[in-house]
């Protein structure tokens, strides 16, 4: 993912061209690596993007909507402390390199004019956001903590003098002439393309291979001229964001000849980023926020699954109950041939055609009366054993089914769906309710299953977890609407709002039955589907299960670039 110098000057220019001037309003801080802005400029709100995320790293202005902590982070208090109500004076790039600075205009507690710098640099796992007193030039905090022991070059702690990241003995190639380009590539003895990397700030590999590809020949003249060409559209703000989508989705701002196939364009860099990351930081937010109930279902699942294998093994043993009791039979019918102290008796069995002899253990303590009841205790213990193990493991079973639903719907929950998760587990007792300190109880919210529009427009809804699947299934359908789900597999319910959907729109439910479901990888997978009056909850059943009949089956194979196209279809107007 190429969010190089070209990417970082042209997203300085758009956010000086919309931001410059502009007032911070609110300030806050959604996940432990992102901050969000909410900016006022020229009668218009917003919202901008700072991530210091060790993959997902960026700046940009964004649509998206985030879920923000009950409780705002350390960091987050410190930034509404000294810039809320600040304007932004100007926006410029350190260079050509990753680095962003926010010059700050506000006033203190006594309201005294005070100027700050926001540095924002996106470097990797090393990314970070930096709040500066700008007279002082020491730092006042930054999101991610430096220590000397961590760093030897420079120290990012409150109260330590700010330093730039180490040049790395780059030049800007925005500043170079085109001859001192040409010179460190004719005078280097590595490939084009790393030269260019390993001298000039902000050039990624991409574009560096790009322009080595564009050359007309093989010599550093005419990758000099490339290259200069791709800095002058640069320097002319001649950009063309674009997301290239193949087998590995990439981005820039630079028509690149690398870039073939299927090519998305946007409007602006703050729109094709937006895009881009989404989905990859949604679905990394979900992560961090539903990490532990991750571990907490594949370790229930992990363990009913041991309990299974053991309850397995005294079921085996338990399968021997007759043989017991045939024991205590033939020796209750040879009480005469046994004495007291006796460690063993053969008698004639008599449940063998051919009355074969066998030979019966004995406890050399007891009567011959109490070795036979001793053996009639054990086939009656092994008997009640036996029936409560079946009941045990068929437990077990569907706790088994249970987690494994959660756990598919873990992997495709959105952030909101989170917390219901949460809760269904504390219902079920698999978590610590909450104490709450307040008398009022909060009033739960109503589940909101997802909803998408077939290609005529029939609303299709799609229930993201067990509250939801709940609600769907036996709140918010009616009887003759269309209910899907995968056969056997763990899934989402899906339902049709239409009591006679085309089969083109039961063709797009099971899609997406498909796709929410632990077979959204797979092909040709079985969707079940029936009209709601043929779908029961048992009494007592565990969240989100049903039984149903009357269902007839669909094979689908999942498309995972569905999902955005019936996202986007308009809702069918009812005469």
């Amino acid at each position: 993912m190429a969010f190089d110098g070209i990417v970082t000057n042209a997203v300085t220019r758009q956010l000086n061209q919309q931001l410059s001037s502009g007032r911070i309003l609110k300030i806050f801080q959604p996940t432990n690596t992102e901050l969000i802005f909410l900016i006022r400029n020229n009668r218009e709100n917003y919202q901008l993007l700072l991530s210091a995320h060790p993959t997902y790293a960026r700046l940009h202005l964004t649509q998206s909507k985030y879920q923000n902590p009950a409780e705002p982070p350390m960091f987050c208090m410190v930034l509404r402390k000294h810039l809320v109500g600040s304007f932004i004076e100007s926006i410029e790039q350190y260079e050509n390199e990753r680095i962003i600075e926010f010059y700050l205009r506000g006033k203190n507690e006594i309201g005294d004019e005070v100027k700050k710098k926001l540095m924002i640099e996106i470097m990797g796992k090393h990314s970070n956001i930096i709040l500066i007193d700008q007279e002082k030039t020491h730092i006042l905090d930054s999101i991610k903590h430096i220590s000397p022991n961590q760093s030897r070059y420079r120290t990012v702690l409150p109260g330590q003098n700010y330093l730039y990241p180490p040049a790395q003995n780059k030049i800007n190639p925005l500043t170079a002439d085109q001859s001192t380009i040409l010179d460190i590539l004719s005078q280097s003895d590595k490939p084009f393309a790393q030269t260019l990397v390993q001298s000039l700030m902000g050039i990624s590999p991409l574009i560096a291979n790009d322009v080595c590809m564009s050359a007309e020949t093989d010599s550093a003249q005419s990758v000099t001229h490339s290259l200069v060409k791709r800095l002058d559209q640069v320097k002319q703000g001649d950009f063309s964001p674009l997301i290239h989508h193949d087998k590995k989705e990439d981005f820039h701002v630079l028509e690149l000849e690398s870039f073939t196939g299927k090519i998305e364009r946007f409007e602006t860099v703050s729109g094709m980023i937006d895009q881009f990351y989404q989905d990859k930081a949604s679905r990394d937010r979900v992560k961090q926020q539903a990490g532990d109930l991750n571990r907490l279902l594949r370790n229930e699942w992990e363990r009913n699954q041991r309990k299974i294998k053991k309850q397995q093994q005294t079921l085996k043993k338990a399968e021997q109950a007759e043989s017991y009791q045939k024991y205590g039979e033939l020796l209750t019918a040879h009480l005469h041939l046994v004495k007291k102290g006796d460690h063993q008796v053969t008698v004639i069995d008599y449940y063998d055609p051919n009355q074969a002899e066998i030979t019966i253990d004995l406890n050399p303590n007891k009567t011959p009366s109490e070795n036979a009841q001793s053996y009639f205790k054990t086939y009656q213990k092994l008997k009640t054993s036996k029936r409560k193990l079946k009941i045990e493991i068929d437990k077990a079973r569907a706790e088994i089914n249970y987690f494994e639903q959660l756990i598919q719907q873990l992997e495709t929950a959105r952030l909101e769906d989170i917390e219901e998760i949460r809760n269904e587990l504390r219902e079920e007792g698999y978590l610590k309710v909450k104490r709450k300190n307040n008398k009022l109880k909060n009033k739960p919210k109503k589940p909101s299953p997802e909803r998408f529009y077939a290609t005529d427009g029939t609303p299709i809804y799609v229930g993201r977890n067990n509250k939801q699947n709940d609600y769907l299934t036996t709140k918010m359908a009616e009887s003759r609407d269309i209910w899907l789900h995968t056969k056997d597999i763990p899934g989402s319910h899906v339902l049709i709002r239409s009591h006679i959907p085309s089969e083109e729109t039961l063709a797009e439910a099971a899609q997406l039955a498909a796709l929410f479901s632990k077979a959204s990888q797979s092909s040709s997978v079985p969707v079940d589907y029936t009209e709601v009056r043929h779908v029961k909850k048992p009494n007592g059943a565990k969240p989100g299960y049903v039984i149903y009949d009357q269902q007839k089956t669909l094979f689908v194979t999942p498309d995972r670039s569905f999902i955005d196209q019936l996202k986007s279809r308009p809702e069918r107007i009812n005469d």
